[in-house]
């Protein structure tokens, strides 16, 4: 079975609540809930990835 990549931009809401990560060289995780709206990060619009559902 494929395990899709879930991915949202910055302004999306966030459809899956867990762990997400920025995509890129300089990355964090941070802990988003359904419905949230997802953040920019050092203040700048990125993409997340989902890491871990939770």
């Amino acid at each position: 079975m494929e395990n899709k990549e879930i991915s949202l931009s910055t302004g999306k809401k966030c459809t899956v609540s867990g762990e997400w990560e920025t995509e890129g060289k300089i990355s964090t995780v941070v802990y988003i809930s359904k419905g949230e709206i997802m953040p920019t990060y050092c203040g700048k619009n990125v993409k997340w990835i989902l890491v871990r559902k939770g």
